[in-house]
């Protein structure tokens, strides 16, 4: 007598690799940002405390080391890595980032990762996987970065780029711009790949330090007005959630200070910020301006970002002014401002460690995209500072091309400018800022992203 057949079991993953996976489906789909896809996934799934960690771990951290995970794909796979369907790519490099660069028994990364693909993929795809998984389990990371990275000693810039997951003309951009200097180079890329601290913002006058550290954050490094969040939904606390606090990075709030603490001649009552979107460094200068009696206008071309800058502003009590336009109109000719910020649109190299999607999707276009934007905003800001005031040149990029060059080549044509030494409005004890007068800050050296200052004043 023949027993009963089994009832078919359903493939039940577990939530977090789960969720991991359609995070990184969105991302892939609609060409998403993590920072805005995860967190409401997270919420809708019910995925909280280690399960959420360990979610956010495998989204950021497959994205970062995508470079390198499909490199190892792709040596164990008997096709182009094209040519596999990108639902299998995402499920593979979420094992493999479990295999190699996470603190998962390599029995679990394989066997949930396979239930995953029978999940989403189907059982013969989920084959397919497991074998894939089995190969690249024979090896751990630095054998298998021997295997596929090219030999650092023949081809330096070309192991980084595999080694340390990142393109390769971005590995070019940052040797560059650390002077030729491979050890830097590999210790900005290492940088890169290791998730930052959630860095919180205290508004002067709408919140404190003291208030972000009495709700769990610790001080922050180097701006007075940081604190560091180690864990947990920024949202829970009451400053943040009422928006007289925020969330920004520590490099943004040091150039933001820097404008508004740079030395000027006469008046200090009129603030602008010409490219003001999603609006942190325009709601902390509101704040500053507003313990000085002065008041900012915030400027932003797209509709949707104005709307970020008014809820950035929303906890001011001053008459500051929000306005949708574009920075380069001749509106701004002779506005008369004491202070004005350009942070300019880049390629956001210098933050990468945050949009780690981003170096898969920029590529060395963009700057030939952006440079007559760049160019064009910041000769808009001289124009529109009045005689004895300050402009501050901003972009979230160490590219030379993005930096220096911009300010060499717009200077060149004007004879009112004078340069100002940004590195004397650091604090104390932030050293190696570059050879001034303006300012790079790194997240190897500093802990901040890597953002760029150059400090103006008009003359005449």
């Amino acid at each position: 007598m023949s027993r009963p057949a089994r009832p078919h079991r359903k493939p039940a993953p577990d939530a977090p690799r789960r969720t991991a996976f359609e995070a990184l489906r969105l991302i892939d789909e609609r060409d998403g940002y993590a920072n805005l896809v995860l967190p409401p996934l997270l919420r809708q799934r019910e995925v909280v405390d280690r399960d959420a960690a360990f979610t956010t771990e495998l989204v950021y951290g497959s994205l970062r080391m995508r470079g390198l995970d499909d490199a190892v794909i792709a040596a164990c796979i008997d096709r182009p890595l094209d040519d596999v369907d990108p639902p299998v790519r995402d499920v593979l490099r979420l094992g493999v980032h479990q295999l190699l660069s996470m603190r998962v028994p390599q029995h679990a990364a394989v066997s949930a990762t396979v239930e995953l693909a029978r999940a989403v993929l189907g059982e013969g795809r989920a084959t397919f996987v497991n074998a894939v998984l089995r190969r690249v389990s024979d090896r751990d990371l630095e054998a298998w970065i021997a295997a596929v990275a090219p030999p650092a000693a023949t081809d330096p810039l070309g192991h980084l780029a595999v080694a340390q997951s990142h393109p390769r003309w971005i590995v070019s951009a940052v040797r560059d711009a650390l002077a030729g200097d491979l050890d830097e180079t590999a210790a900005f890329l290492a940088a890169d790949n290791v998730a930052p601290a959630v860095t919180l913002v205290a508004r002067p006058g709408w919140s404190t330090v003291d208030e972000l550290l009495a709700a769990g954050a610790e001080p922050g490094r180097w701006s007075p007005y940081a604190a560091i969040l180690g864990g947990g939904d920024p949202g829970r606390i009451d400053a943040v959630r009422t928006g007289r606090a925020g969330v920004q990075d520590e490099g943004s709030q040091l150039v933001a200070a820097a404008l508004a603490n740079a030395p000027l001649t006469g008046d200090d009552a009129r603030w602008l910020d010409l490219c003001a979107g999603p609006g942190g460094k325009a709601a902390l200068l509101a704040a500053i301006a507003e313990e000085r009696g002065a008041t900012v206008t915030a400027v932003e071309p797209q509709p949707h970002r104005v709307e970020l800058v008014r809820s950035a502003l929303a906890a001011s009590s001053g008459a500051h002014e929000v306005v949708e336009a574009d920075g380069t109109d001749e509106r701004w000719i002779g506005f008369g401002a004491d202070r004005v910020l350009v942070d300019v649109p880049c390629t956001g190299l210098g933050a990468l460690r945050r949009r780690p999607e981003s170096r898969w999707r920029r590529t060395p276009d963009a700057l030939s995209s952006l440079a007559p934007l760049q160019r064009a905003l910041l000769g808009r800001a001289l124009d529109a500072v009045r005689p004895g005031g300050v402009v501050a040149y901003v972009t979230c990029s160490p590219h030379l091309a993005e930096t220096r060059v911009v300010v060499a080549d717009v200077l060149r044509g004007r004879g009112d400018v004078e340069r100002i030494d940004a590195r004397a409005l650091m604090p104390s004890g932030l050293e190696r800022l570059g050879d001034g007068p303006d300012v790079q800050l790194w997240p190897h050296r500093h802990g901040t992203d890597a953002m760029y200052l150059a400090l103006m004043r008009r003359s005449g």
